[in-house]
């Protein structure tokens, strides 16, 4: 059976989902220890499927301000993965790294920008390593493009591109502690839907 939407997902390939998303939150501690030399340990993450409204309620409401970090899978996986970060997170991130926060605007300066565009490619490159280790499959991620917005403006990208696949998407939350860093991170993970058939069948589940 080929799967159409993720509403054709049982809850075996639900599980495997979830895996990934331990696997990869796991990863993505140790890589920001490495990167900002302390450190980090991380909650019990909390993987689910939710639909965006769900999502938003997470968040804080649409009209909450936060930071999205959008990354594209390409290679044998592709889709999508989203940062969301609490600007208390960004500023953690920030004060970490180059001893600064953001400025009252909410916008980024040219160092700023780097620093946090950096932070997104070590994470999606944990998320996207679970998934290639546990499955061998090869992928790559793209640049991430990042902006602060409200969660309502932002989570309108997976919205509308995933409109035709499903009306919910995989919620990873977790918290990140550690010096001069104490915040929740969200993630959420959109791979599509011949590649959640390549990752089941590389695992030997049925679909």
């Amino acid at each position: 059976m080929a799967f159409h939407t993720y509403d054709d997902l049982n809850d075996t390939h639900i599980d495997v989902l979830r895996e990934i998303g331990n696997i990869g939150a796991g990863n993505a501690a140790s890589a920001l220890a490495s990167m900002l030399v302390t450190p980090v340990d991380i909650s019990v993450p909390e993987v689910s499927f939710l639909d965006y409204g769900e999502v938003e309620e997470r968040l804080g409401g649409p009209e909450q301000m936060i930071v999205g970090l959008l990354l594209f899978l390409e290679g044998d996986v592709e889709g999508m993965i989203m940062f969301l970060l609490h600007q208390d997170f960004a500023n953690s991130l920030l004060t970490s790294l180059l001893g600064q926060t953001l400025p009252e605007s909410g916008e980024f300066d040219e160092m700023s920008y780097s620093a946090i565009q950096e932070v997104a490619n070590i994470m999606a490159g944990s998320y996207a390593n679970a998934i290639s280790d546990l499955t061998g499959l090869s992928l790559n991620i793209t640049v991430p493009s990042m902006c602060v917005d409200m969660v309502g403006a932002i989570l309108s990208v997976p919205a509308v591109h995933f409109a035709d696949i499903s009306d919910k998407i995989l919620f990873i939350s977790d918290e990140f502690s550690g010096r001069d860093l104490n915040a929740p991170n969200h993630v959420l993970l959109m791979p599509d839907m011949v590649s959640l058939e390549k990752i089941m069948t590389n695992l030997g589940i049925e679909l």
